[in-house]
């Protein structure tokens, strides 16, 4: 974790990652992004070309490694090493190479884990101030994606990081199987929106724009990119307040996300919750807490989003972190709204909301008069 909070950077291009099990219609439904005249000035990279099959009569142009597409978005593969994918996109572009593309989608393997992903975005140091990561977006198959679910942890791993979930096939899914499975993709990630599309048809710009950016105010949307109800609305949350003077929101003891009725499914070691605090916190304090959970949990620690009120800081200090790995935290000029409690979203796999509480209550214990809090 950083020893102080970086500023934002709108300017820096987003990037979207296109997840999805196999045989969940992440296929067509990148076909027909592909053709969607609102993926105009889009760089899309996949692994490869062949495994999406692009018609000839919508290639107006290709080069090596570069296809462009009626659309006006290009395509590419990843060739090596997806950074030097990237790298070589953002200076071919800064060169007048390539088309001035403002956005770029990642589309991943039908068995590929996210994370590694949104780490190299996250991490890397030229990406990270040249790219923004702007969302996951996943694709779940109405018809078999509960079993789907139940077989394969990378599935459950896929949805669970999703910051949009689009539901395929469900014109060829029965009512009660297709109310399952959106029930149990709302305990599995409340915070994500369900896109019901039919053979791929659909606006792109539903599916973009989930990042803290929104470039169409042109300024920082907290509450749009951490839709905390989402989790309150869930699941009920009993406010109490502690000894040490914060107000936390707590959910059902067996966690968010859990059925008590299998525990043998893979999403029943998922939980999905949202906390909450009333006094800021010495950055110092915060720091050393995610750096510890992401040193001895960060493998069950899938995602957490939050905004925080920070002693030191005039404005909000915003954190995103996936697994072991956090973004260099942001600081916000101004606060968005006259809400300024401090707010963190965690999705996680075998980790209950308690064990994250009472790591960070012990490190934030005032002490005695003439010192300061831990």
């Amino acid at each position: 974790m950083s020893d102080a909070p970086a500023q934002t950077t709108p300017e820096a291009l987003p990037v979207s990652l296109l997840t999805g099990f196999l045989g969940s219609g992440k296929t067509t439904l990148l076909n027909r992004l592909l053709k969607h005249p609102g993926m105009a000035k889009t760089a899309v990279v996949i692994n490869e070309f062949g495994e999406i099959g692009i018609d000839n009569d919508l290639v107006e142009k290709s080069g090596e490694d570069v296809v462009l597409m009626s659309s006006g978005c290009l395509c590419c593969t990843v060739r090596g090493d997806l950074v030097d994918t990237l790298r070589s996109l953002y200076i071919r572009r800064a060169k007048n190479e390539l088309p001035p593309f403002e956005r770029v989608v990642v589309e991943t393997t039908g068995l590929a884990d996210p994370a590694p992903i949104l780490h190299t975005l996250m991490a890397d140091p030229f990406l990270v101030t040249r790219y923004r990561l702007d969302g996951v977006i996943t694709t779940v198959d109405a018809v078999n994606g509960a079993g789907t679910l139940d077989r394969h942890a990378e599935a459950v791993k896929q949805a669970a990081v999703a910051d949009r979930l689009v539901l395929t096939k469900p014109d060829l899914a029965d009512q009660e199987r297709q109310a399952a499975l959106l029930a149990r993709l709302a305990r599995l990630n409340p915070g994500a929106p369900v896109r019901p599309v039919i053979a791929g048809e659909v606006d792109p710009a539903v599916l973009f724009d989930a990042g803290l950016y929104d470039p169409k105010r042109k300024t920082v949307d907290v509450q749009r990119w951490l839709n905390e109800e989402a989790y309150a609305g869930a699941h009920a949350h009993d406010h109490h307040g502690h000894d040490h003077g914060h107000d936390h929101a707590h959910g059902p003891g067996a966690g968010a996300g859990q059925d008590p009725h299998d525990v043998n499914r893979h999403d029943a070691h998922i939980r999905a919750f949202c906390m909450t605090y009333d006094r800021p916190f010495a950055w110092s304090t915060v720091a050393i807490w995610l750096e510890l959970l992401a040193t001895y949990r960060g493998e069950d620690l899938l995602r957490v989003k939050g905004i925080l009120n920070v002693d030191e800081a005039p404005g909000p200090i915003v954190i995103h972190g996936v697994q072991h790995l956090f973004h260099p935290p942001v600081a916000l000029p101004d606060w968005p709204s006259a809400d300024r409690r401090s707010r963190l979203v965690f999705i996680t796999r075998d980790m209950d909301r308690a064990t994250i509480e009472s790591m960070l209550t012990a490190l934030d214990r005032p002490v005695e008069a003439g010192g300061s809090a831990a």
